[in-house]
């Protein structure tokens, strides 16, 4: 099974790497947008899905780094590279100041607070003065990485953005497989005894916060860079049931499922753009069906299977003794 999945990655991987080359079958642009989302997912993963915490209001992180590299890059004529550093280091000072209030309450208590908090984020956004209100941040130059490589380039900004959802997936992957981890899982599974091994479970909680916070605006701040945009959608209820939709679909207890969600969902909306508002019927009737067949994702429901074809091979079957032998 992990050949099986090496396999499998480095299969991805070459096909990622290919993309620039075959503009014909798949559009570079559409590529990265939907890398952007898969970080997002996947940084969103780390709270609902490994931490038990669900977060109705995470578009605030993920529009907060559009925005705050949008107007430094534009306006003060900040590299882009340090741009994308400073909106996820924002973004995650936002999500350790929402994680702290939240956490005070739990459950759906704690998701109508993420909402809150996040409808005021929204609000500053709309009313801010550099923002554009509902036009947008327009025209963010795209500008250099490291002073070497020009973004004007969608070909350099693809490997780009490639490498910073690469490194940022490692990280979520890192998180998940080390003993933080093993401590977010303990909270997950029973919360109380987590505490009466002694855990400080409150810190914890805001550090999670913090990172997927973190990791979630350096997604918008790449999308903010790959579109030239900053727009109000980015930090929208709607993304953040977009990213609880992505997750689901993809599975919400795997690492890496939530971003088969995303590419699934970017996909319906790509392609499916010709059929005008019955995307969203769709979409629907995409999640429905998955929600039904697949309980715990497709990647959750295709690791299963490849773990119970694993765990029940043909054994052979025990002879019957003859009656010399039973006597």
């Amino acid at each position: 099974m992990r050949t099986l999945s090496y396999t499998g990655l480095a299969l991805l991987a070459l096909a990622l790497l290919a993309v620039p080359f075959v503009p014909q079958l798949v559009y570079s642009v559409f590529v990265m947008k939907t890398l952007c989302f898969v970080l997002f997912a996947c940084a969103f993963n780390l709270l609902l899905g490994h931490t038990g915490i669900l977060s109705f209001g995470h578009a605030a992180f993920f529009g907060t780094g559009a925005y705050v590299t949008g107007q430094l890059v534009k306006a003060y004529g900040v590299p882009t590279d340090l741009g994308i550093l400073a909106g996820g280091l924002v973004a995650a000072a936002l999500g350790a100041l929402i994680g702290a209030l939240a956490i005070r309450r739990s459950g759906i208590y704690l998701a109508m607070i993420t909402l809150a908090l996040s409808q005021l984020v929204y609000f500053f956004f709309l009313q801010a003065p550099f923002t554009g209100a509902e036009d947008g941040l327009q025209r963010i130059p795209r500008g250099t990485f490291l002073g070497v490589i020009d973004l004007r380039s969608d070909t350099a900004l693809y490997y780009v953005v490639l490498g910073i959802v690469a490194a940022g997936l490692w990280l979520v992957w890192r998180t998940v497989n080390s003993p933080f981890g093993n401590v977010l899982r303990a909270i997950r599974e029973h919360e109380p005894r987590a505490i009466s091994l002694g855990y400080p479970v409150a810190r914890y909680k805001v550090l999670v916060f913090t990172i997927s916070a973190g990791l979630a605006g350096i997604a918008g701040s790449l999308k903010a860079i790959v579109f030239q945009l900053a727009a109000l959608y980015d930090v929208h209820w709607h993304t953040s049931g977009d990213v609880i939709l992505m997750t689901l679909l993809g599975g919400m207890n795997t690492v890496f499922g939530p971003a088969v969600g995303a590419a699934l969902v970017s996909a319906l909306n790509h392609y499916m753009d010709p059929f005008g508002a019955w995307v969203t019927v769709i979409t629907g009737l995409v999640f429905m069906t998955c929600v039904l067949t697949f309980r715990q994702g497709v990647v959750g429901e295709l690791g299963q299977w490849l773990r119970s074809r694993r765990a029940s091979p043909s054994a052979p079957r025990a002879r019957p003794r003859s009656p010399a032998q039973q006597q």
